[in-house]
């Protein structure tokens, strides 16, 4: 059976993309068939760190909530991407996206007029049937709208990312509550951008006990991850490094495995 897993935060800038993009790449290096829709209309961009170029993208997300094309004609096998001179993935392993459009034109007209919440549901049941995923990653827009309802309901799991700061902690307060009411199955925090001179151990305690939901991890600020600039995966670039097995425990806990491998360093141009 495969498992819907949806990435949100209550407001922008948290990290969730770079958040997404790295579990999924991890959960596809155990062997695993993995969706990564970007649903993120409005301000959409993951497509940049799985090296997906514009010109490539003959189908959006977009074109297929206007009728334009079937759900799986928006998708975008990144592994081939990813891999350069050797298997990053294996035999098994493979990571599937569904960008949005970047072009102003879609995302004005998705600001005027919106979309069928329902044929989103639709195409991405339909996507985990056909492209037979064990995993199907939801990167939403940030805040509640009804696309994030949606995101909450159809998921086994949801993960919201704060960052260790007071309109954080609020907002945050706000989406558990709309998730618990929805009754989603699972639900964990991620808290990303932490400043290494915090206590880590009493951060997640303060955390845990503030939003009673367990922490499953805590990610660093990370001089690295500047330096990239979203122009890879990081666990990627970086297999050792302690973002990285942060983001390697976190998705074990996601996937309840502790068998995904660890990336193997080789340099992603």
């Amino acid at each position: 059976m495969s498992e819907i897993i949806s990435i949100h935060s209550f407001r922008g800038g948290t990290g969730k993309s770079n958040v997404t993009s790295n579990l999924a790449t991890l959960i596809a290096r155990s062997g695993k068939r993995v969706g990564v829709v970007d649903t993120d209309i409005q301000s959409p961009g993951i497509h940049v760190l799985f090296g997906l170029e514009e010109d490539r993208m003959r189908y959006t997300l977009n074109d297929y909530l206007w009728g334009r094309c079937a759900i799986e004609e928006a998708v975008y096998d990144v592994s081939s991407i990813l891999q350069q001179k050797q298997s990053l993935f294996g035999r098994q392993g493979s990571i599937h996206l569904i960008p949005s459009s970047i072009r102003m034109s879609d995302i004005s007209r998705i600001l005027r007029e919106g979309y069928d919440a329902r044929l989103l549901n639709d195409g991405l049941q339909n996507l985990v049937r056909r492209l037979k995923l064990d995993y199907l990653l939801i990167d939403t827009h940030p805040g509640i709208n009804e696309e994030t309802l949606l995101s909450i309901i159809l998921s086994d799991v949801f993960i919201l990312i704060l960052r260790p700061d007071k309109q954080d902690y609020q907002g945050t307060a706000v989406a558990i509550d709309v998730a618990r009411k929805l009754e989603v199955p699972k639900m964990m925090l991620v808290v990303n951008k932490a400043l290494p001179s915090l206590d880590f151990k009493e951060l997640r305690q303060r955390v845990q006990n503030t939003y009673e939901t367990p922490v499953a991890g805590i990610l660093p600020v990370s001089e690295e991850m500047f330096d990239l600039g979203s122009s890879g995966i990081f666990s990627l670039r970086y297999p050792n490094h302690p973002w990285t097995q942060e983001m390697t425990a976190i998705a074990q806990q996601v996937t309840g495995s502790n068998s995904l491998k660890q990336s193997n360093g080789f340099l992603l141009k």
